[in-house]
């Protein structure tokens, strides 16, 4: 293959969800309000994590940078597409769609990693309680969050390293709401069945190898928790069950996409929709409403809030 693209292709149609101008201005109003509680929950869990001095744990800081992902992950499809649903002209150039793609699997990679690491770190907690502080301490911490942050960007340097060498002569019309590997691949004109191995191997069986492992791990700390008091248990399964159906609700809509030929299917989009627009904004809810510590601190928070307004009015 060619290392240079000569493409044809300045830039891509992206069909988003619907052609109806009805259907795109519904869409337009249900995910502005789903974009709205996705920046406003993740960004205040962040504050909270930053500003509370009883959330200065290790579980709270990774949770923290849980959230701040979650935000600039749904920004790198979101802004695009609602402005897409209203302009009825959803063009994006070559070099903005692979920008788009570089932060997509940069973001999403890092996130694969770091739950990983609050895997990780729950073990150690619930197997290691005396040891806990040693072994996860702010250097550990830093460590595991860097090497988050190197994988993330290898794996997303390799998707566009594959894109960019590939010849696109036309048609030029991507049947998504943003630019990602199955719908780019699709639209090149050579043969890419290699290269569909490829990504498949290191976007789909990768990401069901990481799920697979969270699974047994979170077994393992189950069975584990037999061993300890009621209150223990009960905390512990707390945060396990929050942990577990981040994962899952992460996981499972990524091996669908990633973990298959690249075909097109009726529930890709709403997969899309899915793992892109609405986990993000479920997240900061599955941690908060189910963590004492957390709604504590954000009261404390509101408190704070309605006396330094007080103050300005006197």
């Amino acid at each position: 293959m060619n290392p240079v693209n000569h493409s044809q292709v300045t830039g891509f149609v992206l069909l988003g969800l619907s052609q109806a101008w009805e259907l795109r201005f519904l869409f337009f109003a249900v995910f502005s309000v789903v974009y709205l509680i996705t920046v406003t929950g993740n960004l205040l869990i962040v504050a909270i994590v930053t500003f509370d001095p009883g959330l200065h744990s290790t579980m709270y800081f990774l949770l923290g940078n849980l959230s701040f992902l979650d935000f600039c992950y749904s920004s790198i499809t979101a802004p695009k597409m609602l402005a897409d649903l209203l302009s009825g002209n959803p063009i994006i150039s070559f070099g903005g769609c692979l920008t788009q793609l570089f932060f997509f699997h940069f973001i999403g990679g890092i996130k694969i990693f770091l739950l990983t690491v609050m895997a990780y770190d729950r073990y150690v907690a619930i197997s290691q309680p005396l040891r806990y502080t040693l072994l996860m301490n702010r250097a550990v911490c830093g460590l595991l969050m860097a090497a988050s942050w190197v994988g993330g960007f290898i794996h997303s340097i390799v998707q566009v390293g594959l894109i960019i060498r590939l010849p696109f002569c036309g048609p030029h019309k991507l049947d998504n709401f943003y630019c990602d590997v199955p719908q780019l691949i699709k639209l090149a004109c050579t043969d890419t069945f290699v290269l569909e191995l490829l990504m498949v191997s290191n976007n789909g069986l990768v990401t069901l190898m990481c799920f697979l492992v969270l699974l047994g791990s979170y077994t393992a700390l189950l069975v584990m928790l037999r061993s300890h008091s009621w209150e223990g248990r009960r905390k512990a399964l707390s945060t396990c069950a929050s942990h577990i159906s981040v994962v899952t609700l992460i996981f499972v809509p990524c091996i669908y996409i990633y973990a298959r030929p690249f075909r097109t299917f009726p529930m890709d989009k709403l997969v899309s929709v899915l793992y892109t627009m609405v986990t993000p904004m479920l997240n900061p809810a599955i941690y908060t409403l189910r963590n004492k510590e957390v709604i504590l601190a954000m009261k404390k928070l509101w408190r704070r809030q309605k006396d330094l307004l007080g103050l300005v009015e006197l």
